[in-house]
């Protein structure tokens, strides 16, 4: 069947449901407690049959996971100016997220500070002052720029998922 990939994201999330499902039906209902002298109520529950279903659960999820990771390393998508694989894009994207916490970080720092000491350097006469050792227009340009370029990957990114299709044999 052809799918996208948002559709095998929720396919996926949907089987991970059922699984879950079962599972916890097994957890419930593969013991049981009786008195002695009382006649024991026995749940429902066939392993082999539990078994069979988790085990088809995870072949379909194993599927599909595959199919969706040969579409992400195949997948050809247009961004910036160049053309990227998804998993390309994810790994830049994180790098990008990464440098822009760090740019986040710059960009709030004060051009010039007081730094208060404690203790034995507390008594100095003279106040020290830390200062930032770099262009804080330079850094909020460099921050923009990064922001842009994420949220140019995110939407490429996003059309892709909603509207190419892959095979996937489930």
């Amino acid at each position: 069947m052809k799918i996208t990939s948002a559709y095998a994201n929720k396919l996926i999330k949907s089987l991970e449901d059922e699984k879950s499902y079962i599972l916890e039906k097994e957890r419930d209902s593969m013991q049981y407690t009786a008195a002695i002298d009382e006649t024991p109520v026995i749940p429902e529950y066939d392993y082999e049959e539990t078994s069979a279903a988790v085990a088809a659960i995870d072949e379909k999820i194993c599927r599909i996971k595959h199919a969706l990771n040969m579409s992400n390393i195949s997948a050809r998508i247009p961004v910036n100016g160049r053309e990227m694989s998804v998993d390309m894009i994810l790994i830049q994207m994180s790098q990008l997220n990464n440098r822009k916490s760090t740019l986040d970080n710059m960009r709030r720092q004060l051009p010039k500070i007081r730094v208060e000491y404690s203790g034995y350097q507390a008594r100095k006469s003279v106040p020290e002052y830390m200062y930032i050792n770099y262009d804080m227009d330079k850094v909020k340009a460099d921050y923009e720029k990064i922001s842009e370029e994420i949220m140019q990957m995110q939407m490429a990114l996003d059309l892709h998922n909603q509207t190419e299709t892959f095979e996937v044999d489930i």
